[in-house]
C-alpha cells in the first residue's frame, strides 16, 4: 500500500512539473513574440520614413545637393548668401517666377510652422490642397509632432503623414519639451538636442541665444531660434 501511495504521489508530482515547465515555456514563447511584434512595428516605422520622398531643407542643403536637383549656379549661389531663411515665404521669393515651383518643392523646401503659417501657404506644401490645408489648420495649436501624426492621420495613411513631415515642424516648449520631439526639428540631431535640454530651467530666450551660441553661429541661431518658445 506505502508503495502505491508513494506512486501516486510521483505521478502527481511528474504531471504538476510538466505543467509547470509547459507554463514557463508558453511564457517564454509569450514573450519571444512580444519581442518579434515591437522589432517588427519598429521596423515598419523604419521602412515608412525610408519610402517617404526626401526633400531637401533649403537652409541645411549643401552646394552640392542643391546642384543635383536641376538650380542654375547663380540660382544656387542665392540660396547659400541669403541663408538661413527665416520662412518659406522668403525663399519663395527670392527664387522669383522663372522656376517651376510646383516640381522644385517636390525636392527642396523651408518647413512651415504648422501653428503659425496662414493656411493659403501650406497649399505650397505638393499634394496639399484646400481641404488638407484646412485639416492642418483645424487641429491648432499642435503641442508636439505626435499629434500632427494622430491628427492627420485620420486622412491619410503613413507613409503620406511621412511625406508631410518633410515640410512641416511643430515649435517646442525649451523647459518642457521631450528629446523626441526636439530631435523632431529640422536639422536638430542628438547632440544639439542634448544641449537643448543641458541648460534647463531657460529664464529667457536671451539666454538660450547666450548658450546655444557656443555651439553655433548667428546664421544657424537665427534658425534654431524660430523651432523654439518659451511659456510666459
Amino acid at each position: 500500500m506505502r508503495k502505491f501511495t508513494k506512486l501516486v504521489l510521483g505521478v502527481a508530482l511528474l504531471s504538476i512539473m510538466g505543467i509547470a515547465c509547459k507554463q514557463a515555456k508558453e511564457g517564454d514563447n509569450a514573450k519571444e513574440a512580444a519581442v518579434e511584434q515591437t522589432e517588427t512595428k519598429a521596423e515598419e516605422s523604419e521602412t515608412i520614413v525610408t519610402k517617404a520622398e526626401r526633400v531637401l531643407n533649403a537652409n541645411l542643403a549643401t552646394e552640392e545637393e542643391l546642384n543635383a536637383i536641376g538650380l542654375s549656379s547663380e540660382t544656387v549661389a542665392q540660396i547659400l548668401e541669403n541663408r538661413p531663411f527665416l520662412s518659406m515665404n522668403d525663399f519663395d521669393a527670392l527664387l522669383g517666377a522663372e522656376v517651376d515651383k510646383e516640381e522644385l518643392y517636390k525636392k527642396v523646401f523651408v518647413p512651415f510652422n504648422l501653428n503659425t503659417t496662414v493656411e493659403a501657404y501650406f497649399k505650397m506644401i505638393p499634394g496639399v490642397g484646400d481641404r488638407m490645408a484646412h485639416e492642418f489648420e483645424e487641429y491648432r495649436p499642435y503641442t508636439s509632432i505626435q499629434q500632427f501624426r494622430r491628427e492627420i492621420g485620420k486622412y491619410v495613411d503613413e507613409e503620406e503623414v511621412a511625406r508631410y513631415e518633410n515640410y512641416v515642424f511643430v515649435p517646442v516648449e525649451l523647459n518642457t519639451a521631450s528629446e523626441e520631439d526636439i530631435k523632431a526639428l529640422p536639422g536638430v540631431g542628438d547632440r544639439m538636442a542634448h544641449e537643448f535640454e543641458e541648460y534647463r530651467p531657460y529664464t529667457s530666450m536671451a539666454q538660450f541665444r547666450k548658450e546655444i551660441g557656443k555651439y553655433v553661429d548667428d546664421k544657424e541661431l537665427a534658425r534654431l531660434e524660430r523651432f523654439v518658445y518659451l511659456k510666459e
